[in-house]
């Protein structure tokens, strides 16, 4: 049973929750505007005369770049990818994140690794058989993992045999940076992009910062930051809840439930997203905090232990 769960609320900036796609509030009030990117519902708020207009901008561009990322739509470039081993001419948006994902995955000692995927199918397919993935079916999905195994370059990606790549645990972030990216080019300040993960442009219109609330109940602002969170047990492959979503590219094991959730803060919301996905398989608050480090700018915000 796969099911997202949200960690992160919007609290004072809330006011403009509820309201639907192009509407806002009377008396130059937000604008909300609502979509999807990934399975996740996507949140834009801005004030601007020119509010709707802009929101169905980026809206448009949150849908060319799910196209890119979706491992949902047959035809996307991440799935043709998967499918063929190999993309001639990848999009630059692919390239770029996986690029961070290289960083990402240098920095942590390998806990974050796109190319679990084998291993993530594997496990979704069994348990929604009922069953329970074997040892050696593990140990055969993990022989098709590795990122040393990935050839990169401006004109060609490429796998090796088997080999299948996720950005689910970078790409919702990722795209609320190309969002944050297209109306800084065009301007804007002062708004919020939330994706599942949040990227802020400046603070609030109203003056001071966007506040937050994380899963936890601990309280931060943001400004001109990014802040993404992720949990062992967020999303789940059984009915029973036990078997988490994130996977170690060590053993091929299910997160254990050592944190229950983990909060990045960085400049960009794909670095926060790729950090809190890692820091789930943190072996500990020390090496949480090495990895981190790697990113000057990275901070973390939350390492609950379960």
């Amino acid at each position: 049973m796969l099911k997202r769960r949200r960690f992160l609320t919007l609290t004072a900036c809330a006011l403009g929750a509820g309201l639907p796609a192009g509407m806002a509030r009377a008396g130059g009030g937000l604008h909300v505007a609502h979509g999807q990117a990934l399975g996740a519902r996507v949140t834009l708020r801005l004030r601007h005369p020119d509010a709707p207009a802009i929101a169905d901008r980026a809206l448009t561009e949150i849908a060319r770049l799910e196209q890119i990322f979706s491992l949902y739509r047959r035809d996307s470039a991440l799935m043709r990818l998967n499918a063929d081993g190999q993309l001639d001419h990848p999009p630059f948006e692919l390239l770029e994140c996986l690029s961070l994902a290289g960083r990402v995955h240098e920095a942590s000692g390998g806990l974050f690794d796109p190319t679990v995927q084998p291993l993530w199918a594997a496990y979704a397919e069994t348990a929604s058989r009922g069953a329970t993935l074997s040892d050696a079916a593990r140990a055969a999905a993990l022989a098709r993992t590795g990122w040393a195994r990935v050839a990169l370059s401006e004109t060609r990606i490429g796998l090796a045999p088997g080999m299948a790549l996720t950005l689910n645990g970078i790409a919702q972030g990722y795209i609320a940076d190309r969002i944050a990216a297209l109306l800084t080019a065009e301007g804007l300040g002062d708004l919020l992009i939330d994706t599942g993960e949040l990227r802020a442009l400046g603070g609030h219109p109203d003056g001071g910062d966007w506040p937050v609330t994380l899963a936890q109940g601990d309280k931060l602002t943001l400004r001109q930051r990014a802040l993404a969170s992720s949990a062992p047990l967020g999303t789940t492959f059984d009915a029973a809840g036990r078997l988490g979503h994130i996977l170690n590219p060590r053993d091929g094991q299910t997160a254990p439930p050592r944190w229950r959730a983990v909060s990045v803060s960085a400049p960009g919301a794909g670095l926060a997203d790729a950090l809190s996905t890692a820091l789930c398989l943190a072996a500990s608050a020390a090496e949480a905090q090495r990895i981190c480090a790697a990113f000057p700018k990275a901070r973390i915000e939350a390492l609950h232990a379960a």
